[in-house]
């Protein structure tokens, strides 16, 4: 039978995650629907979704089984949105006031304020008020890079918009470029624990902390709940996340520590010791400005599983620049395509935040597939990934990507029963793939950020 786009894909990503080539042939994906783009979005969801539940099917595989796994790409396409129908209750909206596109002296930039930190360090570049209009007004006294700049500088998050190749002859273009989709670093000590997965719910008694925000991280750990792992989330105080909170905290435990206090960095010390898989989304150079570089993190948990994102790569000027998925867009050439494609006079993104939900299904699977070594007495321990080496895969692919639109989510396409979650009752989509007979499950549904304790319970 002919491969089409998502096989391609996937066999791209079982390369990068190190899952042999011929396992590809025990995913089977259904379903025509597509999100129309000129980028294989829908494809990519597939694929990276696919690529995840292969690697949990490989855990129970090498304990004698044998199990396909079957991906269906509408769901698919509705998880790259959101998960969750509020019943009888709104989500807040997903974007600031301000947050969005805006042109410029000699072309267009992307700000991204939904962080009220990055918001006031945008407006104290502009000089502005905090409301369109005189953002709009401001910023078309700029040249684009200058004002990239500029924000950038204050602390916030901006990207000026490229074309493809203006990004593939930019340093931090060519340095994404030079990167691993999935980089593998071998090095310290196995840490066998003598875990083994389990039959019902494959990931049941691993211990996973999630250092993560905004949104491909809290993708991977959600994942990872759904298959058994004890997730325990860690936000510092004060920080929120009111628009996706309850998509991606569901089956996890969520608590607060400063790990600029001494109390607070003992507790933390004392989860990691505990911890089989740490899944982080700071700045490069954050962890290891508090005392938790790579070194400290094994010595405290030796046979950590260690995996890791950023925005921008791992090498290169930008390496340790702020960014979101669509500020990624913006500077990688996605936005311009889009634009052209379309015929647009305005930028065109892709139709869902695809770069944050297959980066985390990529790191999910990563931390997989450093358990599955780990059972094996195998040092491969840390992982890093990024947002622009995952767009680099969609460029890969580039084309016109269009089929039966799958629309919003329908009756249909959510679990039977509503989740009683800490905002109200709610409906979850249906799981989009099956390893086997099994889908994922999440044994607590979403709750608010710091209302736990830190500690495991179990």
């Amino acid at each position: 039978m002919a491969l089409d786009m998502t096989d391609f894909l996937l066999r791209d990503i079982l390369a990068a995650t190190g899952l042999a080539h011929e396992a590809s042939g025990r995913v089977t994906f259904s379903g025509r629907e597509r999100l129309s783009s000129c980028f294989p979005v829908t494809e990519l969801a597939a694929a990276a979704i696919g690529a995840a539940c292969l690697s949990v099917a490989d855990l129970l595989n090498q304990e004698g089984s044998s199990l396909p796994v079957i991906v269906d790409h509408r769901l698919a396409s509705l998880w790259f949105g959101f998960s969750i129908r509020p019943q009888g209750w709104t989500l807040p909206a997903a974007w600031d006031a301000i947050a969005g596109d805006y042109r410029t002296r000699d072309g267009w930039i992307k700000i991204h304020t939904n962080a009220a930190h990055h918001k006031r360090a945008t407006l104290s570049v502009l000089g502005s008020t905090a409301t369109r209009e005189a953002v709009a007004e401001a910023v078309t006294g700029w040249n684009g890079d200058e004002l990239e700049r500029a924000i950038v500088a204050a602390g916030g998050c901006a990207a000026r918009l490229r074309s493809r190749p203006e990004w593939e002859n930019h340093l931090q273009g060519k340095a994404v470029s030079r990167e691993p989709l999935v980089l593998c670093d071998r090095g310290g000590s196995c840490g066998n624990s003598g875990w083994r997965p389990d039959r019902e719910r494959p990931l049941a008694g691993l211990r996973v902390l999630d250092l993560t925000r905004i949104l491909a991280g809290p993708v991977a750990t959600r994942f990872l709940a759904g298959w058994g792992a004890q997730v325990l989330r860690i936000d510092p105080p004060g920080w929120e996340e009111p628009v996706v909170a309850p998509d991606v905290t569901l089956g996890k435990q969520c608590t607060r520590l400063d790990l600029h206090d001494a109390g607070d960095r003992a507790a933390f010390e004392r989860l990691l010791s505990r911890a089989d898989i740490l899944v982080h989304g700071y700045r490069a150079d954050a962890l290891d400005r508090l005392g938790y570089g790579a070194e400290a993190r094994q010595a405290i948990r030796p046979g950590l599983v260690d995996v890791s994102l950023d925005a921008y790569g791992h090498s290169g000027p930008w390496a340790n620049r702020r960014g979101f998925d669509s500020l990624v867009q913006f500077s990688s050439g996605i936005a311009a395509s889009g634009m052209a494609w379309r015929g647009s006079d305005v930028p065109v993104s892709l139709p869902v935040q695809a770069l944050d939900h297959a980066t985390g299904y990529l790191m999910a699977a990563a931390a997989v597939r450093g358990i599955a070594a780990r059972l094996h007495g195998d040092t491969m321990t840390r992982f890093r990934l990024s947002l622009a080496r995952t767009a680099e895969l969609l460029f890969a692919h580039e084309g016109e990507y269009a089929g039966d639109d799958p629309g919003g989510a329908g009756p249909g396409d959510f679990l039977e029963h509503s989740e009683m979650t800490a905002w109200g009752p709610a409906l979850r989509l249906r799981p989009p793939a099956t390893v086997g007979e099994m889908r994922m499950r999440w044994m607590s549904p979403a709750v608010l950020l710091g209302s736990g304790r830190a500690e495991w319970n179990q």
